[in-house]
């Protein structure tokens, strides 16, 4: 039998490793649930994943701006250019979105279904992550009207073009310098 002074060592040690495993436990499941929470927490747009708040002024020298840094160098050369051009006809560009993450780009066709009802519907105007030319840097959006209507009539110069009948602010460099303007998608879908 054990003396005294040994049981209480005993009954301290098996307290402190009842303690310790306790706290650890406590910690795992702390460190299980923050996990768990942040991985399906809701994506919110931000500007590391190219989004461009609303209302806010973003032309093409803005190259501190990921949707505008992360924009194939070609198609940015070739709108700058016209943004030059379009400048001494007094008609400025204004950018409402251009890269995008694929995970911006799937909040927002998982927006579209929710707003339109259907995936089949959603899709005629947000394209999937994989098939999105903004993720990829090879495209646009331009915000007012005039700066749309001037890359429409001007933008095969440049080799710009708006590449779907549905979205009059979605360019493209589509062409070389000069040519001819491929035949619009109806919509991102098509």
């Amino acid at each position: 039998m054990l003396d005294r002074p040994a049981r209480l060592r005993r009954l301290v040690f098996l307290t402190i490793g009842v303690g310790v495993a306790a706290f650890l436990a406590v910690l795992v499941v702390v460190g299980v649930r923050a996990t768990t929470a942040a991985a399906s927490a809701p994506f919110l747009p931000s500007e590391a994943a190219g989004h461009i708040a609303e209302g806010a002024t973003v032309t093409l020298a803005d190259d501190a701006l990921p949707a505008i840094a992360h924009l194939d160098p070609a198609l940015l050369g070739a709108m700058r250019q016209a943004e030059a051009d379009a400048a001494t006809d007094g008609v400025g560009f204004d950018v409402t979105s251009g890269w995008r993450s694929a995970r911006y780009q799937q909040w927002l066709l998982d927006d579209a279904v929710e707003r339109y009802g259907s995936e089949d519907v959603a899709r005629q105007f947000v394209a999937t992550p994989d098939a999105s030319r903004h993720v990829t840097g090879d495209a646009v959006d331009i915000g007012s009207l005039d700066a749309q209507l001037w890359l429409s009539q001007h933008g095969w110069k440049y080799g710009i073009c708006q590449t779907y009948a549905n979205e009059r602010w979605h360019f493209e460099l589509a062409t070389d310098p000069g040519g001819t303007c491929p035949e619009m998608k109806a919509d991102a879908a098509s």
